[in-house]
């Protein structure tokens, strides 16, 4: 019938229905327009504790390592608690490769391998915490971040997992079933929330190079680089997570973002004394 296309159109731009609405600022924005939080722009967010220390410690190249690497490690992060204000992130490790495998082969989709790999960062944060009992140790979870002042005006010593609290509703990345949020990701948006001084992941590497330096002798050594520089390069072996990446590009707290060897005692400690050492990412 003639005219029917535009009074569709009519109805849907003038509802029958008025919304049932508010009065503020936001009133009738869809959250998604560019422009939505530019009212804002002159309110940074609360920094809840702007001279915390987040060391994320690596399960795959540091706890998976057993007491020679992990008992110096734990006197060091130890003994830099008594100065400066530390929360522990662990990874998961061998143990999370073997669930994902396993969770892979059967085609389990991505939030049961999210939910499944999220197990062993618990384990080993558990296991730290006890270690690190000695210095008021104490595990956390990710809905305890909102607690980090007072605890750390207790004394206590946090310890949480890195795995981010996702589950079930992680999504797949990249064309596989592999969940983009772990570790390395999870310890920067614990550090990003709370508004932390620094973040420094614990690996058995240097920093990061142009190649895998196990493979490539002529692997170059990077120091320092940019967030958007490094995915840009698009590296086969990247040595952190590109999701991690991603989100430091808009980081509003974290300036930069470590890469050290935490298998070389000193190298934790120069990180959090604001030494240039291992690989430097600058959060843009």
């Amino acid at each position: 019938m003639p005219g029917t296309s535009s009074t569709k159109i009519q109805n849907i731009l003038t509802p029958e229905y008025e919304r049932f609405d508010e009065a503020n600022r936001l009133q009738g924005e869809t959250l998604v327009r560019r422009g939505t939080v530019d009212m804002y722009e002159n309110r940074p967010p609360i920094r809840l504790t702007p001279h915390l220390h987040v060391i994320k410690i690596g399960g795959h190249g540091v706890i998976d390592y057993g007491s020679k690497i992990v008992l110096p490690v734990i006197e060091e992060i130890g003994e830099l608690s008594r100065t400066y204000q530390i929360l522990v992130v662990t990874g998961g490790g061998v143990r999370t490769r073997h669930v994902l495998d396993i969770g892979l082969d059967l085609g389990m989709p991505t939030g049961v391998l999210a939910e499944l790999s999220s197990k062993t960062s618990d384990q080993n944060a558990t296991m730290l915490s006890i270690l690190l009992s000695k210095w008021q140790g104490e595990k956390i979870a990710s809905d305890d971040l909102l607690d980090l002042p007072k605890k750390l005006h207790l004394g206590i010593l946090p310890v949480m997992p890195g795995t981010p609290p996702y589950g079930l509703l992680e999504y797949s990345g990249r064309g596989h079933e592999i969940p983009v949020h772990r570790t390395d990701t999870g310890a920067l948006l614990a550090a990003e929330v709370v508004g932390a001084q620094s973040c420094i992941l614990g690996k058995n590497i240097d920093g990061l190079y142009t190649k895998n330096p196990t493979k490539y002798p002529d692997a170059e050594f990077i120091p320092e680089i940019s967030a958007s520089e490094l995915l840009a390069m698009e590296m086969e072996d990247l040595g952190v997570e590109p999701k991690m990446l991603e989100l430091m590009v808009h980081a509003q707290h974290l300036k930069a973002v470590y890469v050290v060897n935490a298998h070389k005692p000193g190298r934790i400690t120069a990180a959090v004394e604001g030494k240039p050492i291992g690989t430097i990412i600058w959060c843009r």
